[in-house]
């Protein structure tokens, strides 16, 4: 059943970031023409946005297939990995066009274009409309998610860019209009800053986010002294040291441990493993442990090697 469940909802997934692409590209498309026809760098740079969307995407969709494969002999952990690692260069490639944004927008500053505000208005409402559509077709993934702390990093990622891109074209909209009324052609370089520090933003978290789980830092939202606390709580556990937290990716967190029982309950070993699992996978959904079980506090060696 959970495997029928898991299989419907990547396919579900798969739908949505398709559907979400085929838009994306279309509003590429039309920012890039109409940002060269309009000399507007806020819409160019709206449109590096969107480019970085339809990448985003794309990266997300390539990540969710490769990381449906089984693992195997080389690759125990299966390939969820791929999923982080996409999310980090959606990351590095937000961050790099961030900063040509702002070295474009200097230049302009320095040596304003006349922009054809009318056909940036109409172009960047456009965008704004369908970069909606998107967002909510993305953001709607997370809601339906039965748990919430298994969100994909990766659609995560995707919908904080198309959602920063929708922000941005609120941006130029203004901007547009501004310009219409006072033609004031610095406010197009203005505006382009804004939406490179948007990018930057949104660059952080995502690094952020995939950087930890690379180094195996503990999922965000869990306390490594939280869940001793509440395994040492079942009535047959006596302590628990050498407790690890981490994320094979996003969605997926293990737990090892070793746990000290009551010498009264050496030869129910199996039904305290079963307690211990099922409050785990209730309160922090986490399913996949390992867990070793000991009668001797320090038998893991000196004891003070564990942690």
């Amino acid at each position: 059943m959970n495997g029928r469940m898991k299989f419907h909802g990547s396919l579900d997934v798969e739908r949505r970031l398709i559907l979400s692409m085929v838009l994306t590209s279309l509003i590429l498309v039309a920012e890039l023409v109409g940002g060269i026809l309009s000399n507007s760098l806020a819409l160019l740079s709206d449109a590096a946005h969107v480019f970085m969307d339809v990448f985003a995407l794309g990266t997300s969709f390539f990540a969710l297939k490769i990381s449906a494969r089984p693992s195997d002999d080389l690759h125990t952990f299966g390939y969820h990995r791929v999923e982080v690692f996409a999310a980090l260069i959606n990351g590095l490639s937000l961050l790099a066009i961030s900063i040509g944004i702002f070295i474009e927008a200097v230049k302009r500053l320095q040596a304003p274009l006349q922009v054809h505000s009318t056909e940036m208005l109409i172009i960047a409402i456009i965008g704004l409309v369908v970069n909606l559509i998107v967002a909510f077709v993305l953001g709607n993934h997370d809601q339906q998610n039965e748990q919430p702390r298994r969100k994909d990093l990766n659609v995560q990622s995707a919908f904080v860019h198309v959602l920063g891109d929708a922000i941005s074209s609120i941006g130029v909209i203004i901007a547009a209009i501004l310009i219409t009324i006072t033609h004031a052609q610095w406010l197009d370089p203005l505006v382009s800053f804004l939406i490179g520090g948007i990018l930057i933003f949104s660059a952080y978290r995502i690094l952020r986010s995939s950087l930890h789980i690379l180094i195996e830092g503990v999922p965000e939202g869990l306390s490594v002294q939280e869940i001793k606390k509440e395994m040492t709580v079942l009535p047959a556990v006596e302590a628990v040291h050498d407790l690890h937290v981490w994320n094979i990716c996003s969605g997926h967190i293990s737990l090892s441990a070793h746990v000290v029982l009551d010498c009264d309950v050496r030869s129910e070993n199996s039904q305290v493993l079963q307690q211990i699992n099922a409050m785990l996978n209730a309160k922090y959904a986490i399913n996949h442990t390992t867990i070793q079980m000991e009668t001797d506090p320090t038998s893991c060696g000196s004891g003070s090697g564990c942690n």
